[in-house]
Formats: C-alpha cells, structure tokens, sequence
C-alpha cells in the first residue's frame, strides 16, 4: 500500500517558493499526461506498448476499396512448360453406350491440369572410399579423400547452411530448427551442433562481413539507428548501418559515441548519415539528414497535447515537400530554386507561430539547475536549429524522407530476440551480427539466404557488390 503524504502548508511559503512547488507540480503533471498520452502513433513507442488499443497508420486514407482496384492484371498461378511427370488417364477399354472396344491410341489429350507439389526428401548419404594397393616392387599406394572429408562420418555443406538458415535467417529457435530438420529429412541433430555450425559459418562469413563494413565507410548516403538487445540477461545495443545495397550489424555494451567509435564505420565517414536526431549522431562528421517519419510522429502528439494547428500545417507543409520531389524525380528533373526558397520561407513561417505560443519558460527566483521545458517548446527548438538536416531531402533528391530503411534492418533482430528471448552469449550475439549482414546484404543484391550459406560451407563465399 502507497504511504499517504501529508499536503506541505503553503501558506508559509514566500511568493518565490510557491512559483517552484507550482511549477514542479506543473512539470510532474505534464510528465504523466505525456505517458498516458503517446502510442506508436505519435511517438517512437513500438506497437507492442500499444496493447489492446488499435494502432492506426500515419497514412491518409487513400478511398480506395480493399483488394485489386480497376486496371490490375492480376497473377495467377503458372502452367510449368516442363512438368517432371506425366500422368496419362485412359479411357474405358468400351463405350459406356454401345459396347464397342475404344483405341486408346486414337485418342487426343482434351485437358491438361497440374499439380504443384514439393518432392518427398530423403538423405543423400554419399560414402568415400580410398583404395590401396602394394605394387610388384613392393611400394605400396594409397588414394586421398577430398579435402573436406575429413571425419568417419560428417554432415555435408547443405545441411549445415540449412541449419544456420533456420536459425540466422528465418529466426527459427534451435530447438525448433533441429526439430524441422528431423521432420523433413530424418536427421537428428541436436541444437548444440546446429549452436556449432553457427559458430562455423560466422568464421566463413568474417571477411565478407569486413567487406560490407568497408563499403559502408565509403558510401555516399548511410542510414543509422540503434535499439536494445538482451545479451546474458543483460541490455546491451545493437547497431546498424545500412543503404540500399548494403546492411552491417553489431552489438556492444554501450549504446554512445564508445560503442560508435569502436565499431569503427560511422567515424570514418564523410557523406550524408540519416538519423533520428539521437545526440551522438551530431558528433559525426559529414552532413546529417533527420528522418522525417519521427517527426512526423512527433508534431501529432504535440498537436493531439495541445489541439493547436502549426503541428498540423507543419506535417502536411513536410509530406507536401516530398511530393514535390518525387513528382521532380519521376520527371528526372529538379526542384526548382524558387520551390526551395518558397518551401523554407513557409518552414520558417510556421516555426515562428509554434514559437510565439511557446516561448522559453523562465527560471523562478531561488531555483537551481535548468527550467524543464515544454514538448512544444523542445520540438520547436529542434526544428529550428536542424531545420538544414530536416529539409535536406528537399535540397539533395539523393536523400530519402525518411530513416526507414534503417529501421527495417532493426526489426528482423528484434524479432529474433521476441521467438528467442536473450541471447546466452556474446559471442552468440556476435555471431548473428555478422551472418546477418551478409544474409541481408547479399539478399538486398539479389542472392539468396540458402545459397549464400551453402556457398560458404563450401569454402567459396559470395563477395558483395561495392555499394
């Protein structure tokens, strides 16, 4: 049970002291209005806070009814030109009618149908033998094995990418992927050797891993985020750099700059890093571009707190602007000086209303340290200070609208932990880092997961593209 607090006796407190209790319990009761308030909707809280609430999209209605509209082809599925297996049906060997006898031979196909199915799989157990033989002269002789059969009994490449598929890239737990192996093949594997064949593919993988991160250090436009993940029943952080060709993970127990600079790619650069805004990333060289999704999310829960309209003409001013540039780009041509200069003109314009409703709050006589302000006030504060890095998709068409891309490559390892829980090892986190951005890398190039592994059990890893 909650202890009962006694009220204080304000009566004796001077002019200055009431302005603090007030302004405290104002900042208290903002704070708590703020938690109840946000959702994913309107904030960078993950739907799973949501709970039974519905989610609603960012997106404007389209009018549209569900499914195909007017116009659409459609897809169906395909006839295979060449069908593995033919299954004539004969005839009766008589007419149901008159009784005589009916020449099959004589007969024309009417209808053709298939089936599409997947084969009933069985081991493929290929034994090697080496033969020996003692010449006349008495030299004796021997044959070698490939140099990859190296145990009595050993498990082939396919099976051991299959393995390492289920686990890294389909998030299967081990438990489970060892169980789906058993069923579909008859091979009982453990998940301690699937938990092996991991540790083997991040050695094959290393140098392709060091490959994308090199590409990333040289790339003109990189997307950046970060996010918890569980190590040892621990938080540790999961970081990403990732554009349109090329994705690279890692985990470190810290989330800033010391986690940044060992990781050795974000420092390094010199072109544009796309962000949500989070401090550190200020401290990169380059130029910086804001994702305009989250503040998006964040002028309507202003505007939802405070039923005023800037937060509103500043969102439809932002998804304006991009329009403007993908119109400009599917024309392959520019937006002009006079549309940029029109389009920060009403920025500015905008900011200045938001800020004449919200101005600074100022320190009460007596109270120490800063004056907590108001979320109008600090988003205002931060479109106007970054307004470059907030209008930069609209001055370089390069730069994307958004830090999507970024957090795509965030979700498949945050669903990973939801099937899997922590991981029981750093190395374990480590090691899906590192096969996760070869998989998502070479998937982005147009490779698939499966032969990407088995490639790489076969010692001859697919190297990826520059970017």
């Amino acid at each position: 049970m909650a202890k009962k607090r006694t009220p204080p006796d304000l009566s004796a407190l001077t002019r200055g002291e009431l302005e603090c209790v007030v302004l405290t319990l104002w900042e208290r009761l903002e704070a708590l209005e703020s938690k109840v308030a946000k959702n994913s909707r309107n904030s960078s809280q993950p739907p799973s806070t949501d709970g039974l609430r519905k989610t609603n999209s960012l997106r404007e209605p389209s009018g549209n009814k569900p499914g195909a509209q007017p116009g659409h082809k459609g897809d169906t599925l395909k006839r295979m030109a060449e069908p593995s297996r033919i299954d004539t049906h004969p005839l009766p060997e008589q007419c149901e009618r008159c009784g005589c006898a009916l020449d099959q031979d004589e007969a024309e196909i009417a209808e053709r149908r298939q089936v599409i199915d997947t084969p009933v799989v069985a081991v493929d157990v290929v034994e090697h033998r080496v033969l020996a033989l003692r010449c006349a002269c008495g030299q004796r002789h021997r044959s070698a094995f490939p140099a990859s059969v190296t145990q009595a009994v050993q498990y082939g490449p396919n099976v051991r990418a299959l393995g390492v598929h289920l686990t890294q890239g389909q998030l299967l737990p081990f438990a489970r992927a060892a169980q789906l192996i058993n069923d579909l093949y008859g091979i009982a594997i453990s998940p301690a050797t699937l938990l092996a064949w991991v540790d083997e593919a991040r050695v094959a993988l290393q140098a392709t891993a060091d490959a994308i991160a090199n590409s990333l250090r040289v790339a003109p436009l990189v997307h950046a985020d970060e996010s918890g993940l569980r190590v040892q029943g621990k938080l540790h952080w999961l970081h990403v750099a990732a554009n349109d060709s090329h994705t690279w993970y890692g985990v470190h127990a810290k989330r800033g700059m010391e986690a940044i600079a060992a990781q050795a790619i974000l420092p390094q650069r010199i072109g544009v890093l796309i962000h949500d805004c989070w401090a550190p990333y200020w401290q990169l060289p380059g130029t910086h571009a804001l994702c305009n999704a989250h503040l998006l999310r964040e002028l309507l829960y202003v505007q939802e707190l405070t039923g005023e309209r800037w937060p509103a003409r500043m969102s439809k001013l932002l998804l304006r602007a991009n329009e403007l540039r993908e119109a400009a780009q599917r024309k392959n041509i520019a937006l002009s000086d006079a549309d940029k200069t029109a389009l920060r003109t009403f920025y500015d314009a905008i900011l200045s209303e938001g800020e004449r409703r919200h101005p600074a709050r100022l320190k009460p006589t007596g109270k120490a340290g800063r004056v907590k302000q108001s979320v109008a006030f600090n988003l205002l504060l931060r479109l106007r200070r970054y307004a470059d890095a907030v209008l930069l998709f609209v001055a370089d068409p390069a730069v994307p609208f958004t830090n999507n891309l970024g957090e795509r490559a965030i979700r498949m390892p945050k669903v990973k932990q939801k099937i899997s829980g922590s991981f029981r090892t750093l190395l374990g986190a480590q090691n899906f880092c590192v096969i996760r951005s070869c998989l998502d890398t070479l998937r982005k190039q147009g490779h698939g997961m499966l032969a990407v592994l088995q490639r790489a059990f076969a010692g001859n890893p697919i190297q990826p593209a520059p970017g």
